[in-house]
């Protein structure tokens, strides 16, 4: 059985139903143990539990979630900082692997949230790369493995990035011209200075047309044939065929410099534990 690691709570208690190829389960150190400090902090606010879990980066009330993936998709994980929840499986195959969250600096004063997301992968697909390059490695020694990073993000393996907008005034524009930055950077980065027309390629997808309230979601998939295929709310709105922006989408992501370093983490643990 795969043991994936999640540091954060979950939305609702897991079911014991059964999944021949991949599970999510807790570290079982003391379960018993801790709900029951779980239980007693709820009625002492100095309790030493308590206290652990508020200085916690990723806190959460116990500090490992527990939940076996089975054909359904009603069981969901929750970012802890947002609380928003993001289905632990979309699609046929894809798996979530991590969450994290977007912030922002609001006129240098302050960070807001801008968005959650959750970071999605092809399981099979997965394991095929691993197996075929890396099986012989540790899970230790793949987790931090630079040429396991770039086949990861090169790779033909279908992956979702989805959003969820958490900043109730952000418009599309907004998400837009965030793009036109984020993305060109790493166009840049990975392709050199003339790339205007593949990114005005993607972020022209992103119409003043649309709507984007709190709550609202934005999935960024890479499809077979590294196609960038983009839905709002769940409507396809385009697609744009590049290994070159499927990568650089990617690295935003779980890149060496990511929106959220925690999120990478979990994510590269439980990428890595498919090896074993």
């Amino acid at each position: 059985m795969v043991s994936f690691r999640f540091p954060f709570s979950f939305s609702q208690p897991p079911r014991a139903t059964s999944f021949s190829a991949f599970s999510i389960s807790a570290v079982t150190v003391g379960a018993a143990a801790a709900a029951g400090a779980a239980i007693a902090a709820s009625r002492n606010p100095k309790h030493p539990f308590l206290e652990w879990a508020s200085s916690s980066h990723r806190s959460s009330l116990l500090p490992w979630g527990s939940i076996t993936l089975a054909d359904s998709t009603s069981e969901s994980v929750v970012e802890p900082k947002t609380g928003f929840s993001f289905p632990a499986s979309i699609g046929d195959s894809r798996r979530l692997l991590g969450v994290g969250l977007r912030k922002k600096s609001l006129l240098g004063l302050k960070n807001i949230d801008v968005y959650a997301f959750g970071v999605y992968a092809d399981c099979d697909d997965v394991k095929k790369l691993v197996g075929e390059k890396y099986a012989n490695l540790p899970a230790s020694e793949i987790r931090g493995n630079k040429a396991f990073m770039d086949d990861l993000m090169e790779a033909d393996i279908k992956m979702t990035i989805r959003l969820q907008i958490v900043y109730g005034k952000l418009n599309i524009r907004s998400v837009r011209n965030a793009f036109q930055e984020s993305v060109g950077n790493r166009l840049n980065k990975f392709g050199g200075l003339d790339n205007d027309q593949l990114l005005l390629s993607f972020t022209s997808l992103f119409k003043d047309e649309y709507k984007i309230p709190r709550n609202s979601t934005i999935d960024l998939t890479k499809e077979p044939g590294h196609v960038l295929s983009v839905a709002i709310e769940g409507d396809h709105v385009g697609s744009v065929k590049s290994q070159l922006l499927c990568k650089s989408i990617l690295d935003l992501y779980i890149g060496e410099d990511p929106f959220d370093k925690k999120a990478r983490e979990d994510f590269l643990d439980n990428v890595a534990s498919l090896a074993h």
